[in-house]
């Protein structure tokens, strides 16, 4: 729950202080951190006016009080700050040692002011746009609580055009935030990643308020569940909790885009370091620029290859996640249809089910499962960088920042409004809960599950480690490449042990069953159950 947010406010701070230093100075190691800093104190702002009134219209509207209140007060200390911290021209600014920036013209004032401004507005556009596609009062989620009438294969397919959809619009805002604060920098490029760092510490100005939202979706699941499964909320309050339900799924689905866009804002600046890794291990073995292998050229067939390799590892992952996630579900399903027949007396109330066997088999599961796509994390960028050069590893981290970016968010917003449209359809819209149309919005839901809970998240810190992978290794790879240490043979070694590391992990994980049995329970017959009747009735059917 919000580690991605965590790692991205860490990550997006490092990048700010080690481009500030470069760019600003002393006052670059100082500026990155009061921006956050305000950011902690409006949050607590803002979430002070998230207390409810009688005129919200919902759940999300308090929300979004607290979200721009934060904002907007962040904006104006930051302005402040950058007015009394900073002085009104680059020459002005102690510690730089780059005669290009000190002979900049305009002021560095505006240039942060502005940076930090991007990133305020794009975390506003982003949870605008995912709201939009989540929220159950809006039309796309409303489209597929229409398309459950005609059954389950439509909800899904809804659910994945919406996903698809919101992406690209999203992956827009991103792409115009990042050029945006690259522009400032005018022609040094220095103040370009600077600015571009800046404008993600601007977009986590409001960290305090998007850790809040992320928090409040589970929370609100739980309690909904909780209320659910023991009966004893009716009525007015029952709804209550399903509305509040609701409004955290979109919150998720808000977090996730937002720190997906930190991810990019962090990489791009990171990029500026890996070229500096490249050019300083360069010119420690003598190797002339336009060498084959050191130029991030597209044109070159080894970085197009890196490019494509860079977007299917994304793809590799996210299927590894999905498929880890429904082999542990089909591990519980049996388990809990074992329970049911060897322990009768669950389905009258007279025995309790024993929670800890489920529990652990989640725990393990998920321990288990995290290997393959965590190897893949740190040994993809090896393996192509070691075989193809550090240009195809350049190209590979672009292909995986802009295929991640897409798949993160259309994860996330697929899986938001399919579990909305749920409680759509729960509010008693086309048939209520018991219909087919409900049945059919619970299948939507449980495929989003993995989706906005697992796959979608985890893309986030998959593009950071291959970064800080691809920057840690960019300087060997120069070395045993060119100049006196050249060696073809380590080159060969290392990349061929990453390759075998990763096959033999992914051919494990494949061989692992999707489910525990067979068709039949292990007593015989379908090992199928009825459902209990009464308050300890389970929203969603056993299998």
């Amino acid at each position: 729950m919000a580690a991605d947010l965590f790692e991205s406010y860490a990550v997006t701070l490092v990048a700010a202080l080690i481009l500030g230093k470069a760019a600003f100075g002393d006052a670059g190691l100082a500026f990155p951190l009061i921006v956050p800093a305000i950011g902690v104190v409006t949050a607590v702002i803002g979430i002070f006016a998230v207390a409810p009134r009688r005129a919200d219209r919902s759940g999300m509207t308090a929300i979004n009080r607290g979200f721009f209140i934060s904002a907007v007060i962040s904006l104006v200390l930051v302005a402040v700050a950058v007015f009394v911290h900073l002085p009104s021209s680059y020459a002005g600014l102690d510690g730089v040692t780059d005669a290009a920036v000190k002979g900049h013209g305009g002021d560095p004032r505006v240039l942060a002011l502005v940076a930090v401004a991007i990133g305020i507005v794009l975390a506003a556009l982003i949870q605008q746009l995912t709201g939009y596609f989540t929220e159950t009062n809006r039309r796309p989620v409303r489209d597929i609580g229409k398309s459950s009438l005609t059954g389950p294969a439509t909800v899904v397919l809804a659910g994945i055009s919406i996903g698809l959809e919101s992406a690209v619009y999203t992956a827009l805002l991103i792409g115009l935030g990042v050029y945006g604060a690259f522009l400032l920098g005018g022609t040094s490029i220095i103040l370009a990643l600077f600015a571009v760092a800046l404008a993600g510490t601007g977009l986590l100005t409001t960290v305090g308020v998007i850790v809040a939202m992320d928090t409040f979706g589970p929370v609100s699941d739980n309690a909904q569940g909780i209320a659910e499964m023991s009966g004893d909320v009716t009525g007015a309050g029952a709804q209550v909790l399903t509305d509040l339900d609701a409004v955290g799924n979109t919150t998720k689905a808000i977090t996730k885009g937002i720190a997906i866009a930190t991810a990019v804002l962090a990489a791009a600046a990171l990029f500026g370091s890996y070229k500096d890794a490249i050019e300083t291990a360069r010119q420690e073995v003598g190797a002339k620029a336009d060498e084959l292998g050191l130029q991030m050229d597209i044109s070159q067939p080894d970085n197009l290859v890196g490019l494509m390799l860079g977007a299917a590892v994304v793809f590799l992952f996210s299927g590894l996640a999905i498929n880890a996630v429904s082999r542990s579900a089909g591990a519980v399903v049996f388990e809990v249809r074992r329970q049911f027949r060897e322990h009768p007396g669950i389905m009258d109330y007279t025995e309790k089910p024993e929670y800890g066997r489920v529990v652990d088999i989640c725990t393990k599961d998920a321990l288990r499962e995290l290997t393959t796509p965590g190897l893949l994390a740190v040994l993809t960028p090896i393996a192509v960088g070691f075989s193809l050069g550090v240009g195809a590893l350049g190209s590979f981290l672009a292909g995986a920042i802009g295929t991640g970016t897409l798949m993160a968010v259309f994860l996330a917003n697929s899986g938001g409004a399919w579990d909305n449209a749920k409680k759509l359809v729960e509010d008693g819209h086309h048939g209520g809960k018991g219909s087919e149309a409900h049945a059919a919005t619970v299948i939507g839901d449980t495929v989003g599950d993995p989706f906005k809970d697992t796959a979608g998240p985890a893309i986030n810190p998959l593009l950071k480690v291959m970064n800080l992978v691809a920057l840690l290794i960019a300087p060997a790879v120069v070395r045993f490449g060119y100049g006196d240490d050249a060696s073809a043979g380590v080159r060969a070694v290392v990349a061929t042990l990453a390759v075998g590391v990763i096959v033999g992990a992914v051919y494990v994980s494949k061989r692992r069953p999707i489910a525990v049995g067979g068709e039949d329970g292990p007593g015989g017959g379908s090992g199928r159950v009825p459902r209990p009747v009464g308050p300890a009735a389970a929203p969603k059917a056993v299998p």
